[in-house]
């Protein structure tokens, strides 16, 4: 309405002009005056209009889905899993429009806190990074069951109907790259250390011993793993997610003993691992989360393959329910078979590679402890992990 009648207003004024151009004397002072008075008409009516449309826009800007990611200890620019998670997030800012922030967690502690910040900021969408959210996400979902939330690296049991858990079949991924590691290793020794003995860093662990072991029994070989005992479940941890200088010591300390690929599952804390390498010239490394060559270049030289964990896809997937109305609680479990976890290209030619593929997504090759239970004891696991999972 209001741009109608500054369109009316508008053609008035320009009709007085004509007027105007024809008249003189008495008459021009009266049209004069009119001319006058249909201008400051047509100012105000302009304004209106200009007013109005910045309202509309700033209610298209508050009808758009608030995305808000609380990152683990590592920062929102860790080269690994905050990021990955933070890509899908960006992903989502340019394909559904949605609105993306995020807080950097400093120590543990600021977990319940950044988590309470943006249920008071009223997000839409909460994403915690990482297993040790677990507890806080829980206690937040618990206490505000209207908020949505998605936690990547952990599942709950029972779950809740507002968290989505994202997990992956990363002992699939890192048997690849064990595998992988056995045939570039050319002093028959690999090693790995992790940041924290917990379920997500070890089960890269788990996956690249049996691939190593595998690779062994299939071609003959004799190709040792530093620095992690899948029996005993305990090995090298620098005990952070931040430390590029432990990265650096633990790193130097396998290749003292012999390792020529090293697998650091610690985040950021492999980037030190992968300047030791560098320097020394003699050694490999394997990325985890995302292709290291893409999120660190400048050691792309020395990265034998990247084990990774599609976080960017699977998180843009629970946002876009969110988008879409569709979410629901539940599991998603990212594997081969559905790319939720896979390796990049690797630097040398493996021979029985896409075999060895095949043969995990198949259910043929075991990956990790549990698959070597009997048949029972092993469907029974199966049911646990997969009921209600998206991807199983």
């Amino acid at each position: 309405m209001k741009l109608n009648k500054f369109i009316l207003l508008l053609s008035a004024f320009v009709l007085s002009a004509f007027v105007l151009v024809a008249c003189s004397g008495e008459a021009q002072d009266a049209v004069n005056e009119a001319v006058q008075e249909v201008a400051e008409d047509v100012a105000e009516v302009a304004e209106d209009v200009a007013d109005s449309a910045a309202g509309d826009e700033a209610e298209a800007d508050d009808a758009a889905i608030k995305v808000c990611e609380v990152t683990d200890v590592g920062g929102i620019d860790d080269k690994s899993f905050n990021a990955t998670a933070w890509a899908g997030v960006q992903q989502a800012e340019a394909d559904l429009g949605v609105e993306g922030k995020y807080l950097e967690s400093q120590a543990q502690t600021d977990y319940e806190k950044n988590i309470n910040a943006f249920i008071e900021e009223g997000c839409d969408l909460i994403v915690t990074v990482g297993f040790l959210l677990g507890d806080a996400t829980a206690a937040a979902a618990e206490a505000n069951p209207d908020q949505k939330f998605s936690i990547i690296d952990f599942a709950y049991d029972p779950g809740f109907d507002n968290v989505v858990g994202q997990v992956y079949a990363i002992d699939q991924a890192g048997f690849q790259a064990g595998y992988i590691a056995a045939a570039a290793s050319k002093t028959g020794a690999v090693g790995t250390f992790g940041g924290i003995n917990i379920p997500p860093v070890t089960a890269f662990m788990d996956g690249y011993v049996y691939g190593v072991n595998y690779y062994n029994e299939e071609n003959g070989t004799d190709v040792q793993v530093l620095g992690w005992d899948v029996e005993a479940q305990d090995g090298l941890f620098t005990g952070n997610f931040d430390s590029t200088d432990d990265g650096r010591a633990f790193a130097e300390s396998l290749m003292d003993e012999g390792a020529d690929v090293i697998l650091p599952v610690a985040g950021p804390v492999g980037l030190g691992s992968a300047a030791a390498i560098q320097e020394r010239g003699d050694a490999w490394l394997v990325g985890v989360d995302t292709d290291w060559t893409v999120s660190a270049p400048e050691y792309a030289d020395v990265i034998l393959t990247s084990i990774m964990k599609r976080m960017d896809s699977s998180t843009f997937g629970v946002i876009e329910s969110v988008a879409d109305g569709s979410f629901a609680g539940g599991l998603y479990v990212g594997n081969l078979e559905n790319g939720g976890v896979g390796v990049t290209a690797p630097a040398i030619d493996v021979p029985g590679l896409e075999a060895v593929t095949a043969g995990i997504i198949a259910g043929e090759i075991a990956t990790n402890p549990s698959m070597m239970m009997d048949d029972d004891m092993s469907n029974i696991v199966d049911e646990l992990v997969c009921e209600d999972a998206i991807g199983c």
